[in-house]
């Protein structure tokens, strides 16, 4: 018999995320995002960084994971993620601190800089924000650039950090 609901559970190494039962989870991998559905062929994947996002019945939650793997087996779906945050307990303002500082550095182009670290902090705050936006959290400043719901955010590479590659 064909599982009807998936259990979800989204952990870090802190603590306990969520643990509910879903009808859909859609998740980043390293190549982008896929979708699960109850029934779903057994798999392991490694997460990507955005905004992971699942439903039950009519209502969708959003939370912001970057990094760890995930189990999908046909009735459960377990994410262990480095980091992870449900968008509605986002700190917007301390989100958008961290996106201005990582783009301060981005564009200082400084030597000592380590773009690579200063690239994936700009990530993270931006798929934060993206969370929380698509949570419904007011107060946000503006509306981060380049971000539409279920795509990572497009991040620039200065030609420091692609000289710093070669």
């Amino acid at each position: 018999m064909e599982p009807t609901k998936l259990t979800l559970r989204l952990v870090t190494p802190d603590r306990d995320i969520a643990h509910e039962d879903v009808d859909f989870v859609q998740l980043p991998g390293l190549d982008g995002y896929f979708g699960i559905l109850p029934g779903h062929a057994p798999m392991l994947t490694e997460l990507g960084a955005g905004v992971l996002t699942f439903r039950a019945g009519g209502a969708q939650t959003f939370a912001s994971v970057a990094g760890g793997f995930a189990e999908v087996l046909p009735d459960r779906v377990i994410l262990l993620a480095e980091v992870a945050e449900l968008g509605e307990d986002i700190d917007v303002a301390r989100a958008q601190a961290a996106q201005e500082r990582a783009l301060k550095v981005l564009q200082a182009k400084a030597e000592h800089v380590d773009f690579q670290v200063a690239r994936a902090a700009l990530e993270r705050s931006l798929i934060r924000i993206q969370a929380a936006k698509l949570a419904g959290q007011s107060g946000m400043k503006h509306t981060p650039r380049g971000i539409v719901a279920g795509e990572r955010p497009h991040v620039e590479k200065s030609a420091a950090s692609t000289a710093e590659k070669k």
